[in-house]
């Protein structure tokens, strides 16, 4: 395979950050008096992927709209301010030594479901600057990945890429935008199909 421009997800592909989401959320969930709303890293897992109003759909549905989705914003906004605060040693072996290599031949981008800021905190934490041309995530287009990948591509002249994920939501996003997948398996989720598999990040030097 041999592709101008690699495209990457974040959680679950270049790492797992469920266990500090979750106390971000809960720090703020404390702070309104909702504790029998706590989450935890479990339940965050078969949620990562979604858009944030999916995920504020099951984990706060005893919440009324529009309420619902303001909390789930304030609880955004306190992760991120919590992961700025923490060192986030929770990248996957091998990501920032891999994606320096592959950025050596391959413009790098990262498409995410995230809230806005993520994902440039994501390149922050991992020292990943130098190698991500752009990124763009839901809180920037508020519409689907497919979408969202599609108008990374039209914005930066992508004519040849693949992305690299590991959840259905992936895959089912890469069949909106035209693109190969790549399937993270050592992520989050299981896809229905994938065009290629890696078992580890630095898999994809020899892919």
């Amino acid at each position: 395979m041999n592709y101008e421009s690699l495209i990457f997800d974040i959680d679950g592909t270049l790492w797992d950050s469920r266990a500090l989401v979750a106390e971000g959320y809960n720090l703020q969930l404390k702070d309104e008096g909702l504790e029998h709303l706590f989450v935890n890293a479990q339940q965050l897992k078969a949620l990562f992927g979604k858009v944030m109003t999916e995920i504020a759909d099951v984990l706060f549905a005893e919440i009324p709209l529009p309420e619902r989705y303001a909390l789930m914003e304030r609880c955004m906004a306190r992760e991120n301010r919590y992961l700025q605060e923490n060192p986030c040693a929770i990248g996957y072996p091998g990501v920032k030594e891999t994606l320096t290599r592959l950025a050596e031949n391959h413009r790098l981008f990262i498409v995410s479901n995230s809230q806005r800021g993520y994902p440039e905190l994501c390149i922050r934490k991992l020292g990943l600057g130098s190698c991500i041309t752009a990124c763009l995530c839901f809180g920037d287009t508020g519409t689907s990945k497919g979408k969202t990948i599609r108008a990374l591509m039209q914005r930066h002249n992508i004519r040849s890429c693949a992305y690299i994920g590991d959840t259905q939501g992936d895959y089912e996003a890469t069949l909106e935008a035209g693109i190969p997948f790549i399937w993270a398996s050592y992520g989050f989720g299981t896809p229905a199909g994938y065009g290629a598999k890696i078992d580890r990040i630095s898999d994809l030097l020899t892919l």
